[in-house]
């Protein structure tokens, strides 16, 4: 092996996840999909490196947030989470969250009718012309 990549001999895929997990669950969890979404585990090495770095840059605590809000998103990627740290978007609420919309409400206007000019009181809306005109002989 090449003098420049023996240094990555010391490093297992097992002591990258148990130093991950000594910041937290997330930081594990996205070190373990990291190095599950490699043909090789040893690809991902150097992504969880990068990791281990920016907690040392950021603070475990950002991180660990960061990685949280990465899990959510599927970004398993080292990119991703500096994205997240760089935009400070880890202290934002997660986007799986549901989007509740209200209904439409017409608000007062004196040229709604309403639902008591449609109601059955009305003998135009049911068909009965010659009563409303008797009641009301302004129709013609």
């Amino acid at each position: 092996m090449p003098p420049a990549h023996q240094h990555q001999l010391e490093w297992t895929g097992e002591r990258l996840i148990a130093w991950a997990q000594k910041i937290g669950e997330s930081v594990a969890a996205l070190a373990q999909k990291i190095l599950e979404s490699r043909p090789h585990p040893e690809q991902g090495y150097r992504s969880c490196l990068g990791l281990m770095r920016l907690g040392k840059m950021h603070g475990d605590e950002r991180l660990e947030a960061a990685c949280k809000r990465a899990l959510a998103l599927r970004a398993y990627t080292y990119a991703s989470v500096e994205s997240i740290l760089k935009k400070r978007l880890e202290a934002e609420p997660l986007p799986n969250q549901p989007v509740t919309v209200e209904p439409h409400k017409t608000a007062p206007h004196r040229n709604v009718r309403g639902s008591s000019y449609y109601g059955p009181s009305n003998a135009v809306a049911h068909g009965d012309v010659p009563a409303a005109l008797e009641r009301n002989p302004n129709l013609n």
